[in-house]
């Protein structure tokens, strides 16, 4: 019999409407492993581990069309319950999950942020980006050269490894801070990643401003650097640029890049108009650094960094064919990101006034309620006054490092029927967990039984038993974490091989279908392109 909540839908049916230009959220509730291991291109990642703290933020408007996929094994009708809970109204599921894709003969992607690394890729081939090998950055530097290194990856990544030399500053960050970094028209800007999209972006993003000096994007990025041979830095102390007032000039180029995008910017009462509008999800995001969005924003404005999101958009911008309203307060970073964005397929438009501006947004949805945890000092206690299963819900990593002796792992949408299996009909169940919305979440699936929490670093406070497992959970149990080329960044020079292998060839795995939404000019014939310098 049909649910009153959820419909099932086949995968051409989901094909279908994933093109028919009207507004669709395609959200993969399985782990963040089973995401990685192979998803549809357009899916979005919402893994019922957190389900309830994601959706909401990724698909804010409750009656989107929403389709829910997981790996045929239920977890995707569960999701459903738990989001008409929320007063979601239109949600489907697609039978067979993740597998009915595959037999239906459309391809599972491995990785994550598959629009935007495609992107990428197509921006190299549409626009010519220039780029540089490791090894004649290394000669230029050492042969004292005039440059400037710029690393457009996030602080806390620039600190885990970076190009020697490098000074960290976020893509979304390089329009307003480029003129005081390299004022000099003849010195060479190059700009480097980990690997290729953030170096293929933000060195396009600064030629699409009009940038005078040469602009360069390092191939390959840090992983090139390794496998050429080359010794990276870590822990760099060097902080990413302070906020800075925006020259005319580059207020000027930006709302002239943007006006040649077609992004408009409109004025309060237009973007108010389409905040209102209930029949269409709309966005409104604030794209400066996160000291700045804390230091104050916009009421209701959700923070997402102009570089992240156009590297990672499906983790702020969960609907298909919906509206952005990007916000800065300087006229510099929102139009320039709303650009790219724009290019990316998004309906896209900047604000006058920018975080200023007198608009009225619907109030956040409440978090998940948080149950508070046993009290530390009262632990011991009740271990040895209920004697419980002890089940560790942290993540696989983190329970393999250390975790309470004898505890089981698990995770949400396996929790249940662990428990079954593992706990006496009346034996009470002490749940360890790394934050107390995570705990939340997981006590829902138990219902009926006697249930605690605790943080795991309480229980490792109060001095209680604890065990390392390095091989368990197994990497096939440990569906939470993505082994794929996971240890890239530490010295596996096969594993970056294969990443870069995969980002180069996503375009050919790309059905038309995958690729239209995108608005890049037509690549030059391969004759035709600019060499590389080598």
């Amino acid at each position: 019999m049909p649910s009153p909540i959820f419909s099932s839908v086949s995968a051409t049916t989901l094909r279908a409407w994933l093109n028919d230009g009207a507004e669709i959220a395609l959200l993969d509730v399985r782990e963040a492993g089973q995401f990685g291991e192979g998803h549809p291109f357009f899916a979005i990642p919402a893994a019922y581990s957190q389900l309830e703290n994601d959706v909401p933020r990724l698909v804010p408007r409750r009656g989107t069309r929403v389709v829910l996929l997981d790996a045929g094994d239920g977890v995707a009708e569960r999701a459903a319950q738990r989001l008409a809970a929320l007063g979601y109204t239109q949600l489907h599921v697609l039978a067979g999950g993740a597998p009915a894709w595959a037999a239906a003969g459309y391809v599972l992607f491995q990785g994550v942020n598959l629009p935007s690394k495609t992107f990428g890729e197509l921006v190299e081939h549409a626009f010519d980006t220039p780029h540089l090998s490791a090894q004649e950055l290394q000669r230029r530097q050492q042969a004292g050269e005039p440059l400037v290194l710029l690393d457009g990856r996030t602080l806390a990544e620039h600190r885990k490894m970076t190009i020697p030399g490098a000074t960290p500053v976020p893509n979304g960050e390089l329009a307003l801070h480029w003129h005081a970094l390299a004022p000099d028209p003849r010195t060479p800007i190059v700009v480097h990643c980990a690997g290729r999209t953030r170096s293929i972006i933000g060195a396009q993003i600064l030629r699409s401003l009009g940038v005078p000096n040469p602009v360069i994007a390092l191939e390959n990025g840090t992983q090139g650097w390794a496998l050429a041979g080359q010794q990276l830095e870590h822990g760099s102390p060097r902080p990413a640029p302070a906020p800075r007032a925006a020259r005319a000039q580059d207020q000027a180029a930006a709302a002239a890049l943007a006006a040649e995008a077609g992004v408009p910017q409109l004025d309060a009462a237009q973007a108010q108009a389409w905040i209102d509008d209930t029949t269409r999800t709309t966005y409104v995001l604030d794209v400066r650094s996160a000291e700045e969005f804390a230091a104050g924003t916009l009421a209701g404005a959700r923070h997402a960094p102009g570089g992240q999101l156009l590297q990672a958009t499906d983790q702020s911008i969960g609907v298909r064919h919906s509206r952005v309203l990007l916000l800065d307060d300087e006229a510099v970073r929102a139009p320039v990101v709303a650009s790219w964005l724009w290019r990316l397929g998004y309906e896209t438009a900047t604000v006058a006034g920018g975080i200023r501006a007198p608009l009225r947004l619907p109030a956040q949805p409440e978090a998940t309620p948080a149950i508070p945890p046993l009290a530390k000092q009262d632990l011991a206690a009740w271990v040895d006054r209920h004697a419980p299963l002890l089940v560790d819900i942290q993540p696989s990593l983190a329970y393999r490092q250390r975790h309470a002796a004898g505890a089981l792992w698990s995770v949400r949408p396996r929790l249940a029927a662990q428990v079954q299996a593992a706990a006496r009909a009346d034996q009470p169940v002490l749940l360890l967990a790394a934050d107390a919305s995570t705990a939340a979440l997981a006590l829902a699936e138990l219902p009926g039984r006697t249930l605690q929490w605790v943080l795991a670093a309480d229980w490792h406070a109060a001095g209680l038993p604890v065990e390392s497992t390095p091989d368990s959970p197994a990497d096939s149990e440990a569906i939470d974490y993505l082994f794929f080329v996971h240890d890239r960044h530490d010295g596996n020079l096969d594993a970056a091989r294969r990443y870069l292998d995969w980002e180069t060839g996503l375009i050919a795995q790309c059905q038309p279908d995958e690729l239209t939404g995108f608005r890049l000019p037509a690549a030059k014939a391969r004759g035709e392109r600019c060499a590389s310098i080598v």
